[in-house]
């Protein structure tokens, strides 16, 4: 066909951070510490070019809860050494899925560094050497395509989890809804002209990555990630060729014992991955949306005591936010749901994908402007003029949510602060009395916006970003804010901390925004944009600022309206100011680029320390069996094998782009890498020994459906120091082989 005259190019790279050692980003639980791997987390990466020398940019889809100032700044740093400012804060968008399963202390203000014990640097660098290598095979995989786009509703991935604060959204509003979720999926499908293949996908779709709960501890890309590894994996097998080995034979004198531990090399472990990632590979990318109400657990949330529905207004048992919990369709298994879930936004897009036919053409532009929010004026209708608050995180925060319930003392919907929770605020800091009368209804649980001490706690300057490709429009929102809140203070740390991980734009305040750019772009666009223009809001993107919910929804102090941290105007204001960045878009004027965010990568506090050294066991290697299979079978598809080896902290080395775990599959006297570390059906978890207190990998491989019948063994790969200061030593073992039948 005749060409739409793009460069298009896609990218991705193993982003998976410390698999021990590290709280977790979304709950806020400071239990909720890595111990294993479920599967691997990924930065996906596109670049669309007019040309070599027109505009472009750059997109990276990231499995984290949220990307983060000091984030961008250092990726853009690298970028800049290697490419000038060919790519830079205007075209680069980076966003999150929202999983809650990643490793934390990424975030540079002080309330979301303070449930990660500070800054942690292992997990920060994993993200940004992703990011930049994403976008470095992206760049250089740069070539002629087509772009086509797609819509469609996805079924039953999310229901809202503040219905009753939706329903104070007008009802004439309201009717023009079918539903008080966003179902819509929008999809690109990328086509090399070349080859005449497609390279890669990208969609969004609102639904939180909070299928695994709080409880979980191993990494995971959540029911997003899932979604990718599933849509790579069909692309994959569509292009496969059909000659399978079918005649593996069976004999079983094949049948071999534990191999023992051997030393081996850094990179040893990437030879057995079974997903090579040498820039050739498809690229299926699951981006987040206006997810602020939006939940996967879709069966809705139930009192953990009685089985009953909670309390609609408050989501509470009498009284009790902790025992009001959201189940998922998978209910009581949370790998199940991610499953689910992850398969119904992976069939819808699969299906989008296949039936894409109208190909987007036209111009490649952005516009981005940083906003120093608390100083803006806003107009509301009859001319008003507000401002934002400075940022201050309400009572229903701490509450949590029903996929992480809060602290107890707290729910949804609290207008007030009890006494003893007062006196603690005010030892941290008052609020002042300005900042208390601009956040009415809300009672400021903490003015994050008025504290600095160590430093910042909430960003003051944001970040936002219109992207143009053709007719489709993407809104970068720096939405959401995560609750890492409340373990500064010695007095509330001895709680256990449950607060989730609040989402962004709800569903209502993403379509005024949709609506309102819409307008804008239409009415001063000369034509060149009507009603077939698509607009999408990329959530979690370039910053984290907590949520944003509409004016109405503000009033109940639901957690998504307590998190809503600029006080009730926020949304107005988004909408004001991206009318004005659609506007210059639209006539090409420049805008004023606004004051720089501030890095504070230098007054990071970093808590957590080690690994310090490891040594097995007296007359172990690292690599050695404790425990083996129990049987050398057959088992069969569903069965689950248990193998544990002496081993080391994952910290040592993050073995990016190689395993820790894979399943080997014996072919013509060869053993093959059939299942490994980014696999659904293969676990890596690490614990210490309770008797030795030596660190121990177990590994869990759950016979998958499509396991084909043979000899199979499970391998380990790790990394260690034998003390603090020798060199780190690479090491594996296998253990008895066992048949699958």
């Amino acid at each position: 066909g005749a060409s739409s005259g793009y460069l298009i190019g896609v990218g991705s790279y193993d982003m998976t951070g410390p698999a021990a050692d590290v709280t977790m980003m979304g709950y806020a639980n400071l239990n909720q510490i890595t111990a294993g791997i479920h599967f691997r987390l990924r930065a996906r990466a596109f670049i669309v070019a007019e040309s070599e020398n027109g505009a472009r940019f750059a997109f990276v889809n990231l499995d984290a809860g949220m990307a983060s100032q000091l984030v961008t700044i250092k990726v853009l740093e690298r970028l800049n050494h290697r490419y000038g400012d060919l790519y830079n804060e205007d075209n680069l968008a980076i966003s999150g899925t929202h999983t809650h399963a990643g490793p934390g202390g990424y975030l540079q203000y002080a309330l979301y560094a303070a449930a990660s014990l500070g800054f942690v640097p292992q997990s920060f660098d994993a993200i940004v050497n992703a990011i930049a290598l994403s976008i470095v095979q992206a760049h250089n995989n740069l070539k002629p395509g087509s772009i086509f786009i797609n819509q469609g509703d996805v079924e039953n991935a999310g229901i809202n989890r503040s219905p009753s604060a939706y329903l104070f959204n007008p009802a004439e509003e309201r009717a023009r809804y079918p539903k008080d979720v966003d179902t819509q999926m929008t999809l690109l499908k990328f086509i090399d002209e070349q080859r005449g293949k497609s390279i890669g996908s990208f969609n969004w779709f609102a639904t939180h990555g909070t299928s695994m709960s709080r409880d979980n501890l191993l990494i995971s890309g959540d029911n997003k990630g899932a979604a990718a590894r599933f849509f790579e994996d069909w692309f994959a097998s569509t292009q496969a060729n059909s000659s399978s080995n079918s005649n593996v034979s069976k004999a079983s004198g094949l049948l071999e014992k534990a191999t023992g531990g051997k030393e081996c090399s850094k990179t040893t472990s990437q030879g057995f991955k079974v997903r090579k990632s040498d820039g050739s590979q498809f690229v299926g990318a699951f981006c987040q949306s206006n997810v602020g109400d939006v939940t996967p657990n879709v069966l809705g949330a139930f009192c953990t005591d009685s089985g009953k529905p909670c309390d609609f207004n408050h989501s509470s048992c009498h009284g009790d936010t902790k025992l009001c919990v959201a189940r998922g369709p998978g209910y009581p298994d949370e790998v199940k749901s991610t499953k689910i879930i992850g398969e119904r936004q992976f069939q819808k897009a699969a299906d989008l994908f296949a039936s894409a036919t109208e190909e987007l053409t036209g111009k490649i532009d952005f516009r981005h402007v940083y906003l120093n929010f608390t100083d803006l004026d806003v107009a509301l209708d009859g001319n008003k003029i507000v401002k934002p608050c400075p940022a201050a995180v309400g009572p229903g925060f701490a509450a949590g949510t029903t996929d992480g319930p809060g602290l107890t003392g707290f729910q949804q919907g609290d207008l007030e602060i009890a006494e003893k929770w007062r006196k603690i605020r005010d030892l941290i800091k008052k609020p002042s009395q300005y900042q208390e009368d601009c956040q009415k209804p809300k009672a400021v649980l903490l003015s994050t916006g008025e504290m600095f001490d160590p430093y910042a706690w909430a960003p003051t300057i944001l970040p936002i970003q219109i992207l143009r490709l053709g007719k489709l429009i993407i809104l970068s929102v720096p939405g959401e804010n995560s609750n890492k809140l409340l373990g500064c203070t010695p007095v509330i740390a001895k709680q256990s901390l449950k607060l989730s991980a609040s989402t962004e734009f709800t569903t209502m305040a993403g379509r005024r925004l949709r609506e309102a750019v819409k307008e804008t772009l239409i009415s001063n666009g000369n034509g060149e944009f009507d009603n077939e223009t698509v607009i999408v809001i990329a959530g979690l993107t370039n910053t984290y600022s907590q949520y944003i919910a509409t004016f109405e929804e503000y009033q109940q102090q639901r957690y998504e309206a307590a998190s809503t941290i600029y006080g009730p105007h926020t949304l107005s204001t988004y909408i004001q100011e991206f009318k004005k960045l659609a506007v210059a878009l639209v006539k090409g004027d420049k805008v004023a680029e606004g004051p720089s965010p501030p890095d504070l990568s230098a007054v990071q506090l970093k808590l957590l320390g080690g690994p310090y050294g490891d040594i097995p066991p007296p007359g172990k290697n690292f690599g050695d069996m404790k425990d083996d299979i129990k049987s050398s079978g057959p088992f069969k598809k569903g069965d689950k094998l248990i193998a544990s080896f002496w081993s080391a902290n994952p910290r040592y080395d993050l073995l990016t782009e190689g395993t820790f775990a894979v399943v080997e599959m014996l072919q013509e006297k060869r053993w093959i890498p059939a299942y490994d570390d980014d696999d659904f059906s293969l676990v890596f978890k690490y614990n210490l020994d309770n008797t030795t207190f030596k660190g121990l990998a177990t590994i869990e491989w759950e016979v998958p459906d499509d396991a084909r019948s043979g000899i199979y063994r499970i391998r380990h790969f790790g990394s260690a120091r034998k003390t603090q200061d020798s060199p780190i030593i690479y090491f594996t073992g296998a253990s008895s082989s066992f048949t699958v039948s």
